[in-house]
């Protein structure tokens, strides 16, 4: 019998760990943007994460771990583990066979796909995004293999190793950076990215052992299970490298802007992406192994009653925190990087693109969870047409509006992407399922915009009176306006939930409470 409360309290933790890698995170962004500032090197800083990042999409990213799990759990749940370690060890051969042929070709290509992706850039911006771009293939071996250290480990429920690896992998790239940047400039950032993604997978190597990892130097690429992992993975490559090529486009055309416009761009979808991979990614994750047993056993109700179930979370959860993103935004992003090197001016930049990006919070949160339904009923191929259609959606409007709105007009269309991706994705979802609960999703929504409405109300009108009563140059009062508009926005989002007798409010009340007592009670 599957343990219903298992996901809840997995994504739980799960949320906490993305919270901690977050926050370093954005510890990372404060110090380089410090040192730097937002202009032409921290754009190409940006840019270098281009290709190696687009290379590990392609080879292991969401992909592997998606088309892996469900056959690797399959083998364990029937007691073939033999069977099962000679798949992972055939995947992980071949993975590396590709990914050495890709880091070469890459490492020779990178002065062309540089010019590619950022043709705007002045010339020595140019080199250091190419020096700094043939660093950083380095980091893609490591996080390949920990990539897939990371997907054997979930098809075992075990979370805990790798969520720590996220964590560590920023504390490494911090470290190595603060150490090597005065000698190095930012490329001693680059440094730290390669020695962060080791650090990453080290720490996930004693618990494979404590699994009875077993390796075998096989290629046998006709095993049924290796077939059947590629059968999967295919449609979803061609889907993760959609979702690479429409940053490739907004790269190309933001290039073209002012200095910073790019850095801009990136920092402002750094924020925009902790609700998603708080909300978003740790519920998808912890649901994923549950959705593939129900399907895997024809348990299609509880299949719909945990999807549902999900979703509805989802959205009470990542709604409000787009409207924090919105109506916050630029106090955050005053209080975390104003300061040396970045000016007011950055600040405003990166606040237009953030304002713009929140609009697909919601969106992009239940596009993680949709992909994962599709993928436990082994189905890759229709998320995998939509994300090519939304392709051309996003083309389309980052050309439409990048005129009138410069950099704001690529965040504002990569959200309206986002938005017609999760609804389509939803449609086809419901024809092939039957019924989701479209009326319960709706009347979710609808409540958490109204609880959501109230709070930005109360946000307007806090950063009318917060000049009039503090002098907002000095940090600590930028951090009183900050940690007090999200504590009354919390606090009115959830009163205003409680009263609509919002089930999900209750459930997160219990979750919170809960806490609280084991912790301290």
């Amino acid at each position: 019998m599957i343990n219903e409360n298992r996901v809840a309290k997995t994504a739980g933790f799960l949320m906490m760990v993305m919270i901690g890698s977050r926050i370093l995170g954005y510890l990372r962004d404060i110090i380089i943007y410090s040192y730097f500032g937002q202009n032409r090197i921290t754009d190409a800083y940006n840019a270098a994460f281009s290709i190696p990042d687009f290379l590990y999409m392609l080879l292991v990213g969401g992909a592997l771990s998606s088309a892996f799990i469900p056959v690797f759990s399959g083998y364990i749940a029937r007691q073939e583990e033999e069977e099962a370690w000679k798949v992972a060890s055939i995947i992980f051969n071949a993975v590396m066979v590709l990914l050495l042929m890709g880091v070469l070709v890459g490492y020779i290509l990178t002065p062309q796909l540089i010019e590619l992706i950022v043709p705007g850039f002045e010339p020595e911006y140019k080199s250091m995004t190419i020096l700094m771009t043939r660093i950083m293939f380095l980091q893609v071996i490591f996080m390949s293999m920990a990539g897939i250290a990371q997907g054997i480990l979930h098809s075992f429920k075990h979370f805990k190793m790798p969520a720590l690896g996220s964590l560590l992998y920023n504390v490494g790239i911090i470290a190595v950076g603060v150490v090597l940047v005065r000698r190095l400039g930012i490329v001693g950032f680059s440094i730290g990215v390669v020695v962060g993604s080791l650090i990453n997978l080290a720490v996930q190597i004693p618990v494979l052992r404590k699994k009875g990892v077993r390796y075998s130097p096989l290629l046998h690429l006709r095993h049924p299970g290796v077939r059947r992992i590629f059968s999967l993975i295919i449609p979803i490559l061609i889907g993760q490298s959609v979702i690479y090529l429409n940053l490739f486009v907004t790269q190309n055309l933001a290039s073209g802007l002012d200095g910073g416009m790019i850095a801009a761009l990136k920092l402002a979808e750094r924020l925009m992406k902790l609700p998603i991979a708080v909300v978003g990614i740790s519920m998808a994750v912890a649901l994923f192994p549950n959705l593939t047993e129900y399907a895997a056993i024809g348990q299609m109700k509880r299949f719909h009653s945990s999807l549902l179930t999900t979703l509805n979370q989802v959205i009470f959860l990542s709604l409000p925190a787009a409207v924090g993103l919105a109506f916050m935004g630029k106090p955050l992003i005053r209080l975390m990087y104003q300061q040396g090197a970045f000016t007011a001016q950055a600040t405003q930049a990166t606040f237009v693109a953030l304002a713009f990006y929140a609009v697909g919070v919601l969106p992009y949160s239940a596009i993680h969870v949709l992909s994962r339904a599709y993928y436990a009923l082994e189905d890759t191929k229709t998320p995998v047409v939509i994300s090519s259609i939304s392709m051309l959606v996003n083309l389309f409007f980052s050309l439409l509006l990048i005129g009138p709105m410069g950099h704001g007009g690529l965040a504002l269309a990569y959200s309206i992407t986002g938005m017609f991706n999760a609804v389509v994705m939803l449609f086809f979802l419901r024809k092939k399922t039957g019924p989701l609960g479209g009326g319960a999703l709706l009347k979710t929504v609808w409540k958490t915009a109204g609880a959501s409405l109230g709070m930005a109300l109360l946000l307007v009108l806090g950063n009318m009176l917060w000049p009039q009563v503090l002098d907002l140059n000095a940090k600590w009062n930028q951090a009183i306006v900050v940690v007090l508009g999200i504590a009354l926005g919390l606090i009115a989002f959830m009163g205003l939930a409680r009263l609509m007798g919002m089930k999900e409010e209750a459930m997160v009340r219990d979750l919170i409470w809960k806490k609280l007592k084991r912790n301290y009670g």
